[in-house]
């Protein structure tokens, strides 16, 4: 059985990747138009991956820029008509990967854009898993490589199904069209990218600066554990700082202070997790806001911004520990 992540301040399993890929209060204006999974269409035997037909990308027509997409021509194909506009040099993505990308879908009689991440200018990040996302994105995309911009034709079978997406003006028979620019994937190998900060402090936990996917060490000191909460870069990555609203795709690592035991961990799950600020204890909240995607920082967690006296029962928390983590931040969703 998967172990659930210890993280969440409230018992409601971990943040599911919806929408358009942000979380609820800091993105009111997202629909249920993007690609994520509708649950009676994702039974489907695998596609046949065709070349086309596939309608002309007619402007926008770089990686990054938002694509102008013409009506289709004729009857689409039955199959998954695939084809990939711009080839990058990137880490190739497989599936149950988390990517990041930019997207715009359409449908192929009408040329009626139903949903964009351009124009929110904020790229999607979602997991290329069953029940995350529609079958047409989870095949066509796995093996192709970060850097690619990918034009999908996707009919029903592979897409909402016969129920369509009312909402988004979809139906039942309709056939989409995707373009996809693929900035990132992650996996449970993903870490931290950045300079390596130095760990002065004697009386604070030392932690590894590895970034090759396997679980950094944490060495706690034998000294009394701090009383604030303690948030420092261990890698100190450059991309756009995480706000208190924000939804992070994360690797972390979590001890004990006292006797430097560990009880959670996505590196020993080999899956990364992702959630919500707004759902986690207050010193996770509070210690990576103001952080940078791509960094590690370690944090040093009081009992009370932590569990208090009342840890999660199985966890081999005891009451008012104090808690230190090892936290990857690999993607602002």
């Amino acid at each position: 059985m998967r172990r659930r992540s210890l993280l969440l301040a409230v018992p409601a399993g971990l943040v599911t990747l919806a929408g358009c890929g942000d979380d609820d209060k800091s993105d009111k204006a997202k629909s249920s138009s993007s690609p994520s999974a509708s649950p009676s269409a994702s039974s489907a035997p695998p596609p046949k991956i065709v070349d086309g037909p596939l309608p002309a990308i007619t402007a926008g027509t770089k990686f990054g820029e938002k694509p102008t997409v013409a009506k289709g021509s004729g009857d689409p194909s039955k199959d998954l008509a695939v084809r990939t506009a711009i080839a990058g040099n990137g880490a190739t993505v497989a599936e149950n990967d988390y990517i990041q990308a930019n997207y715009l879908g359409q449908v192929w009689d009408t040329a009626k854009v139903f949903d964009n991440s351009y124009d929110r200018k904020t790229s999607l990040v979602i997991q290329l898993a069953q029940g995350s996302i529609i079958d047409g994105w989870r095949y066509g995309l796995v093996g192709k490589k970060a850097g690619s911009r990918v034009e999908m034709s996707v009919p029903p079978t592979w897409g909402y199904g016969k129920q369509g997406n009312t909402q988004a003006g979809i139906k039942g028979t309709d056939t989409l069209v995707f373009v996809v620019d693929i900035e990132n994937t992650f996996n449970a190998k993903s870490s931290a990218k950045g300079k390596n900060v130095p760990q002065s402090d004697a009386n604070l936990p030392k932690v590894g600066t590895n970034t090759d996917g396997k679980a950094p060490s944490i060495d706690v000191p034998k000294t009394k554990a701090p009383t604030k909460l303690v948030a420092d870069y261990v890698i100190e990555g450059d991309g756009e700082e995480v706000k208190a609203d924000s939804s992070v795709l994360v690797q972390y690592k979590g001890v004990v202070w006292d006797g430097g035991k560990e009880f959670d961990s996505t590196y020993s799950r080999g899956q990364l997790t992702s959630f919500s600020l707004q759902q986690v204890v207050k010193g996770w909240a509070q210690g990576l806001t103001g952080k940078k995607v791509g960094s590690r920082v370690l944090i040093v967690i009081p009992p009370a911004l932590g569990y208090g006296d009342n840890p999660p029962s199985g966890s081999g928390i005891k009451k008012d520990s104090t808690l230190v983590f090892t936290v990857d931040i690999l993607a602002k969703m």
